[in-house]
């Protein structure tokens, strides 16, 4: 059985990356024969085994032919006189093409340890237009490597607007697309994943909500980048280095100012009300997307408070538990430190802010857990129950705020 290590592996280890799985092509063999060597079938669309005793991925060598629309719609043929170059020249880019042998020699019929050395992200062929899930796999390529100096080869960004162009992104299911942009989200820089569809056309195509953002202007004074777009970038690429491999903080960090697409011309670049005004469409972002319960609460709250958080020092200590009570902190607990996040990567992405300070997060978790010690057991007197036990634990609640305040005050 003549077997090659390929992809992800083969490619990380020319980075000096740590490998993730380990994948296998196999050459020359059928279902039958895998099937008698112990290997247990796993794929659904291809021949796809696991190896009897490491448990890694085996697949047999195969083409593929464009039936339909989508990045389902192809005819797979795994017969044993595919080769393995026909196998390799069926992938997305000459990175990903490498194989390797037992004995540690490369097959590379598309050069892609050439573009490894020159850090770029290049198609393999022609059928790279076929699949258009490929655009999206690029930009999420490019948010894991932008920090090693890739950059996408100018033929592969053509063919990447010429996909946009043909409308054939629209063919794409909201779960492979939530797919890539939550394994972008929890890359080093998911500014590189916007960007990079931003410059293609596609992020209008997948993220029409972020896209509008780009050349939105806001006031100088509190945004030297000016574009809501670059911003927004800015801030994404804060929360992967404030929570990193956090999808969830990334996707509430990217959602947060939606609503400055929709301000009024007449009242730019001030942004009045941009936190009510997102909410509208971050739900139809969420609603399309088919984002998880978790995702879409924390980014509608952030997206609601975040300057409220921001300006905290500001708030009366009832306003403060009014807060925490629209937060759901009291059920929740975890969202108040969730919250602190996405406000700090807020406030620090933009120029020139990217190492201050951000005491109002740390204020807003003090003062949550100042609050959330006082329970109902500790304000219950004899008879007190339903609305009336609820209104003595808001006002103690209420209490503690204050005087944790006065405490810190003091100090």
């Amino acid at each position: 059985m003549k077997t090659y290590l390929v992809g992800g592996a083969v490619r990380d280890r020319l980075l000096g990356l740590e490998p993730g799985d380990r994948d296998h092509v196999v050459v020359g063999e059928t279902p039958e024969t895998m099937l008698a060597a112990g290997f247990r079938p796993v794929g659904r669309d291809f021949p796809v085994f696991l190896h009897p005793r490491s448990n890694e991925e085996y697949a047999l060598a195969r083409t593929e032919r464009k039936s339909a629309p989508g990045h389902r719609g192809f005819v797979v043929d795994s017969d044993p006189s595919v080769t393995l170059e026909e196998d390799l020249s069926r992938r997305d880019f000459t990175i990903n093409a490498i194989a390797e042998d037992d004995d540690g020699t490369l097959v590379d019929p598309f050069d892609g340890a050439r573009d490894v050395e020159a850090r770029v992200l290049r198609h393999v062929g022609p059928a790279f237009v076929e699949d258009p899930l490929r655009v999206l796999r690029a930009a999420r390529f490019m948010a894991r490597f932008a920090p090693l100096g890739f950059t996408v080869a100018p033929e592969t960004m053509a063919l990447m607007r010429d996909m946009t162009t043909s409308g054939e992104l629209d063919a794409l299911v909201p779960e492979r697309i939530w797919q890539e942009l939550s394994r972008a989200l929890a890359a080093k820089r998911p500014s590189a994943f916007l960007s990079t569809l931003h410059d293609c056309g596609a992020l209008q195509a997948i993220l029409p909500e972020v896209e509008a953002l780009y050349g939105v202007p806001q006031r100088a004074e509190y945004h030297p980048e000016v574009d809501t777009g670059v911003h927004v970038e800015m801030v994404c690429d804060m929360a992967a280095r404030l929570a990193p491999g956090d999808d969830l903080i990334g996707f509430a960090a990217l959602t947060h100012d939606l609503g400055k697409a929709l301000t009024p011309v007449d009242e730019l670049p001030k942004h009045l009300m941009h936190e009510q005004r997102g909410l509208a469409p971050l739900r139809a972002l969420c609603e399309r997307l088919k984002v998880p319960t978790a995702y879409r609460e924390l980014a509608l709250t952030a997206c609601r408070e975040h300057l409220n958080v921001h300006r905290l020092a500001e708030l009366r200590d009832d306003t403060v538990h009014k807060l925490l009570e629209r937060c759901d902190a009291f059920r929740k607990p975890e969202r108040i430190a969730q919250l602190a996040l996405v406000c700090e990567a807020d406030k620090r992405g933009r120029g020139g802010a990217g190492d201050d300070d951000y005491p109002p997060g740390r204020e807003l978790q003090r003062l949550h857990a100042a609050a959330l010690a006082v329970r109902a057991a500790d304000v219950a007197r004899e008879g007190l129950q339903g609305p009336a036990l609820g209104e003595a634990l808001r006002k103690a609640r209420i209490v503690a705020i204050r005087q944790a305040r006065a405490a810190s005050s003091a100090r």
